[in-house]
């Protein structure tokens, strides 16, 4: 691991995987990076930095945990891509790392080469996603030996009657196997007040922002999951239509985790993208 100083002080670690040109990567989460792996392959193709948000991974604990908010974590990814030393970066963000993404583009869009939104997180353009939505997508895996405890629990959240999100995993993934199964544990966040704290109040300006993508000039790929619960492909297609170069891929078979169910098909779509 390597590390630098955000502009707060705390210092911040990223992983570097493959070779060739870099690309810098956030994670969703927020949570450990490593959940990310190597983006099933991506690396063969580019040189990863795998950035651990505050808070995360190896990176130190902020001394003001205001600093966990989405807004104030975009210098963070400014000072990574100067610390880099690169005039511009392409950025791919994963989940809620997409929010954050998203941002850094809106405030520095001449720093962002080719941009990446990997099952986004849409909150910081405003997209609304509601339970039926995701109730009727859910319905499309009724046919999964799981399906019933996992639906049940999906209705009983909807209905603000449960909480029980481990139930709702198999969701998440094209296939709930052994290899999900591990995935999904170590790829929870460890640290909840950076969870709490990431969307709090303030920390996004969903018409500010919308406006400034809107002038975004360079390429955007907006990858979803045929079945991704989280960031369901209605509302990924509404975001898309917030850039005016956005390409919008349908991983068929996928859920959140797309380099997961077909690591072939993702590297292939994302490594052409970003060529």
């Amino acid at each position: 691991m390597t590390s630098f100083a955000a502009p707060d002080g705390t210092r911040l670690a990223y992983r570097e995987v493959g070779d060739g040109e870099p690309v810098i990567c956030l994670p969703g989460g927020p949570a450990d990076s490593r959940y990310l792996g190597d983006l099933g392959g991506l690396s063969a193709h580019r040189r990863l930095i795998l950035l651990d948000l505050r808070g995360t991974g190896l990176s130190a604990l902020p001394a003001d945990a205001a600093s966990y908010r989405c807004d104030r974590q975009v210098a963070d990814v400014e000072a990574l891509r100067e610390h880099l030393g690169l005039p511009r970066a392409d950025v791919l963000a994963h989940s809620g790392g997409a929010n954050l993404a998203m941002c850094y583009a809106a405030r520095h869009p001449r720093r962002v080469g080719r941009l990446a939104l990997i099952t986004p997180g849409v909150r910081a353009v405003g997209v609304r996603i509601d339970g039926p939505m995701r109730r009727a997508l859910a319905l499309r895996r009724k046919g999964e030996l799981w399906f019933p405890a996992a639906f049940a629990a999906l209705e009983a959240i909807t209905e603000g009657a449960g909480s029980d999100w481990e139930a709702i995993a198999p969701f998440l993934y094209g296939r709930w196997d052994a290899e999900a199964r591990l995935h999904h544990a170590a790829g929870q966040p460890g640290n909840g007040e950076a969870v709490a704290h990431f969307a709090a109040e303030g920390a996004f300006d969903p018409e500010a922002t919308r406006a400034a993508l809107a002038a975004f000039g360079n390429p955007v790929l907006l990858l979803v999951g045929e079945y991704d619960l989280n960031s369901p492909p209605e509302a990924v297609a509404e975001c898309a239509g917030l850039f005016p170069h956005a390409t919008l891929v349908e991983q068929p078979g996928a859920g959140h985790y797309p380099w997961m169910d077909d690591p072939g098909r993702f590297v292939a779509t994302v490594s052409a993208f970003l060529r």
